[in-house]
Parts: C-alpha cells; sequence; structure tokens
C-alpha cells in the first residue's frame, strides 16, 4: 500500500507556530511541559500518578458507567472503563465538536491518532495501561460549527432554532436531513451501511449527544474507546474548588493573559483571548457568559444575578450549571481524567500554548501536546493519474496556479525562462551606465528608467508565452486541475473539508482498520495515503 510523508512546513498548510513547535524551536520551550517524544512519557507518568486521586477515578469511572447506560457499551470499553479505577492506567484524550455525521475527516484522525498511541504507550510500559479518549464537546453552543457536513461538493445541513448548549438538543427534523444524505449516497452496500449508521444515529436516539456517542462508539468502540460527556454533575463536582477559585480570584485571565501576550510578541497568532472570568451559565436553552461587577455576579443577556455568598452556595448545590470555557475545559479536563497527553490539531494546541501557566497556578499537571495526525487519501485510480501527469506528492500541496506553472514550463516544448534575456539586457546597459558616468545625472536617470521598462517588458512577455503554453496544452492543465481539485476541495486539505462518508463509500469497513494501520501518532510529518 503506498504511502508518502511530506514535513509540515512543506505542505503550506500549517501555521510558523505549529511548525516552529515541532521543530521544537527553543523560544517555544517556555510554552509547554514536556515534547511528546516516546522517552518523556516516563516523567509525564510519574507526575501524573502523583497527582492523580484515587477517589477522582472512581467518581470517573461510576460517571462513565452511567453515562453508557443503555448503550451497546464494547467489550473492549467496559474493559477500559474498569481499569481507570486502578492508580496505574492512564489516559490519552482527544476532543471535537459535536459535528453532524462526524463533520470533516479529521474527526477520525484525531481518535485514531488517540488509539494509536495508546498502544505504542503500552508497548513501551507494558506494566501500565492506557486508555484512548474522546471528549465530547457537549457544551459548546457554537451551533453554525456543526450543523452541516460536506458531501461530493454539496452541504447537507440541519436546519433547527438555535440556543444553549448542543449536547441537549433534540434530534427532530434530522429524518429530513437523513433523505437528502440517503439520495445523494446511491445503492450499494457500502451505502447502505452508510444509511444504518446515520438512521440508528440521529433517527433513534434524542439528543445530539447521544446521538454523537452512538456513533463513536459504533465507528471506535471495539478498539476501546471511552466517551466523556463534561456535562455531568458528578463530574463537575470534582471541578468545584477550580471554578470557586475562578470566580473569586479570576485566577485563569491574570496567568493565561502574560502568556498570550508572549506569543504575540514572538510574533505568533494569539488563538484565543482569555476573559475576566472564563465560565459560562447553563440553564434550559441558554449558555451565557457569567460576569463580575462591584462584587456582583451576572449571566449575560439575562435577568440572572447572584451576591458573591450566592453563586458559591450556588456553585456548590448545582454544579453542573457553570460550564467552562475554552480557555478552562482543558483544565477541567485534567481534573477529571488521568491524562498524559492531549492530541489535537494546530488550532487547538495553539490555544493550549497559552495554558502552561494557569495549569502551575492551579496546581494541576500540564499534559503534553500532540499534534494529530493527518492524512491526504487518494485512490489508486487518482494516485495513476498523478503518476502519469508526473505530479509528486509534494507539488500536489502547492497552489493551484504555482502546481500548473511548473507543469507547463517542465512539459512545454519552449524554454519559458527568459532570464537569460535579462542577464543579456542587464550587460548591455552596464556599457550605458558607464557613459551616463561622463555626462549628468539626468541621463543616468534615464537610462535606469530604460532599464527598468524593458525587463518589465521581458516579464510581459514570459507572462504571455507561460499563457500561450497554458493554452496549448490545455487539455494537460485541465486534467491536473481537476485531479488537484478532486483531492484539495475548496483549495484546501480534503480532511477539513470531506466527510467520511465519501471514503466510507469506497473503502467500506477497511477504513478504520487502514487508518489505524498507518497512522502513526509520534512520527510527526503529513500522511499521503493510496489505501
Amino acid at each position: 500500500m503506498p504511502s508518502d510523508c511530506i514535513p509540515f512546513r512543506d505542505t503550506n498548510y500549517f501555521s510558523s507556530l505549529i511548525c516552529d513547535y515541532l521543530d521544537q524551536k527553543p523560544e517555544l520551550q517556555a510554552f509547554y511541559n514536556r515534547f511528546p517524544k516516546l522517552e518523556n512519557f516516563d516523567g509525564q507518568i510519574e507526575e501524573k500518578q502523583q497527582s492523580f486521586s484515587s477517589d477522582n477515578r472512581q467518581v470517573l469511572v461510576e460517571a462513565l458507567q452511567n453515562q453508557y447506560q443503555g448503550i451497546g457499551c464494547t467489550e473492549a470499553t467496559k474493559e477500559n472503563i474498569k481499569l481507570l479505577q486502578k492508580d496505574t492506567t492512564f489516559t490519552v484524550t482527544t476532543g471535537h465538536q459535536l459535528n453532524l455525521f462526524t463533520g470533516p475527516l479529521y474527526f477520525l484522525y484525531k481518535i485514531v491518532s488517540t488509539i494509536n498511541l495508546t498502544k505504542v504507550l503500552k508497548e513501551k510500559h507494558p506494566t501500565y495501561d492506557f486508555v484512548p479518549v474522546y471528549w465530547m464537546a457537549t457544551e459548546d453552543h457554537d451551533f453554525d460549527e456543526i450543523n452541516y457536513f460536506n458531501l461530493f461538493g454539496k452541504k447537507i445541513q440541519w436546519n433547527r432554532e438555535d440556543g444553549g448548549a448542543v449536547g441537549g438538543f433534540d434530534t427532530k427534523g434530522l429524518d429530513k436531513v437523513f433523505e437528502i444524505f440517503s439520495s445523494e449516497i446511491g445503492a450499494g452496500q457500502n451505502a447502505e451501511q452508510l444509511k444504518i449508521l446515520f438512521e440508528e444515529a440521529y433517527l433513534k436516539h434524542d439528543t445530539l449527544s447521544e446521538a454523537t456517542r452512538y456513533l463513536a462508539n459504533t465507528l471506535f468502540g471495539e478498539y476501546g474507546l471511552v466517551i466523556v460527556d463534561g456535562d455531568d454533575q458528578e463530574l463537575k463536582r470534582l471541578f468545584v474548588p477550580y471554578v470557586e477559585k475562578e470566580l473569586l480570584e479570576q485566577v485563569s485571565y491574570t496567568s493565561i493573559l502574560p502568556k498570550a501576550n508572549k506569543l504575540d510578541e514572538l510574533g505568533y497568532k494569539v488563538q484565543v483571548n482569555p476573559r475576566e472570568i472564563n465560565l459560562f451559565y447553563l440553564a434550559k436553552g441558554i449558555r451565557e457568559r457569567i460576569i463580575e461587577q462591584d462584587g456582583k455576579y451576572f449571566v449575560n443577556e439575562t435577568d440572572i444575578s447572584w451576591s458573591k455568598s450566592e453563586i458559591i452556595k450556588h456553585l456548590y448545590d448545582e454544579p453542573e450549571r457553570f460550564s467552562p470555557n475554552v480557555m478552562m475545559r482543558p483544565l477541567y479536563q485534567e481534573v477529571i481524567l488521568p491524562n498524559l497527553c492531549y492530541i489535537g490539531g494546530g488550532g487547538e494546541l495553539a490555544y493550549w500554548f497559552e495554558l502552561q501557566d494557569y495549569f502551575e497556578a492551579v496546581e494541576v499537571p500540564f499534559p503534553m501536546l500532540l499534534l494529530r495526525n493527518s492524512v491526504l487519501v487518494q485512490t489508486p485510480k487518482q494516485a495513476e493519474k498523478l503518476k502519469k501527469l508526473n505530479v509528486s506528492d509534494t507539488e500536489l500541496f502547492l497552489k493551484q496556479h504555482e502546481l500548473i506553472n511548473r507543469k507547463v514550463r517542465r512539459i512545454s516544448n519552449i524554454d519559458i525562462n527568459f532570464d537569460p534575456q535579462r542577464k543579456h539586457l542587464q550587460e548591455q546597459f552596464k556599457a550605458m551606465y558607464e557613459l551616463a558616468e561622463q555626462t549628468d545625472v539626468t541621463f543616468g536617470n534615464a537610462v535606469k528608467a530604460q532599464e527598468v521598462k524593458q525587463l518589465k517588458g521581458l516579464d510581459v512577455l514570459e507572462k504571455r508565452l507561460l499563457k500561450a503554453q497554458r493554452r496549448k496544452l490545455s487539455d494537460h492543465v485541465k486534467r491536473l486541475t481537476t485531479l488537484q481539485n478532486e483531492l484539495f476541495p475548496n483549495q484546501s486539505l480534503q480532511e477539513r473539508n470531506t466527510n467520511f462518508s465519501e471514503m466510507y463509500l469506497e473503502y467500506g469497513e477497511n477504513l478504520v482498520p487502514t487508518l489505524l494501520k498507518h497512522l502513526d501518532p509520534l512520527k510527526g510529518e503529513f500522511l499521503v495515503l493510496t489505501p
């Protein structure tokens, strides 16, 4: 099975922050604890083992067992949940929004990276156990980001009223989405399996949270994946001391802001800016920010308010009402899980880099941060076309106009490079400059202007020749652009656009096992895969 690996930097699709992190640039070492090398996990295991209590383990296990009630939990997942009671068991975690029918392909890559890392760690540390965890972002409220998926270049969208945490949304209206989806994918064994999967997940479960759990469990349950819903009263109770500290001392803001400013000073984009209080309040149909003013606390856009003593009492009475935002959710995760490593995309790791001082301030170990696997999947037919067109995997990642120009220059029977003419022209003008030195400055300026004009003329002629050759080689150009558009929909990475169902139609039940076989979580390069 052909595959190729490309450095992330060479793809030109990843930020300088992520590329510099992968290169372990010294100036970034202050923003993380340990770099995700296999040998560095020894220290991470020891640190987490000392800090994570048996009481927390027991609460976690009981909460998970409750969350899995009524769902066909696999034996592998049941065993992993039981293992979490032992102080020699640790987790590797990834998180993702509740995107409709998984959303873009990288949903799969995140979870496969997580499962595969637990396997690698078990081989290295056979006396310990490692559990892959998928953290469902049930408390998120950005419905517009998750209410669709792309299929064959079309947007399949779920239209319903927005409001509140998405995990509790009922699944009404998804029968209409199912009808559209079914008509688009057609017939065939793999298509029928997809229809069953969609129907079982979304038409036979009452909430988006339940549907997503069913879907992820069906795809990955046999590999022992444990799915965590943080919107849980007992898990939130473990987080109460940190929420109280946030309300009274605003410790996240004072810890994170300097770190974010430091990233900015180094020339990197700051992914998320902290608020004074990084908490939301949950109630039926709402998830709004908590704001403090003059010793009183308010829920934004509502009439809800408390005194200081009232909000603390409310926190202890109903901790499930308090929801961490993007800045505090990582801490919540690390408080309730015996976690060693978080696996995420470039945007996620970018905001995790702001958090190390915050973790240190509240005395919680900072996890290792691993960039998830990235993959470009091409069919054997597409790979054969690329071979005939003499296009390398690396060239595929070029912007389309760059790729076309490069290939036209390469296959043209005319040398579309006027550099020799430019050099000859510049040599001729040297004599003119020598003559100009013997006259006045105005003549020298005239010589310079004429040189610039003629060099620009050569640029124009070169571009016109290239354009003419592109027309002459239009069949080759068309095949090349069609192929790149297939592999890079909307001129972006396949994994950020395409839904897994397109791949499932091609590869069926072999899709996930193939990814598990070929994705190396510690490789640190972009994989081009031809199953």
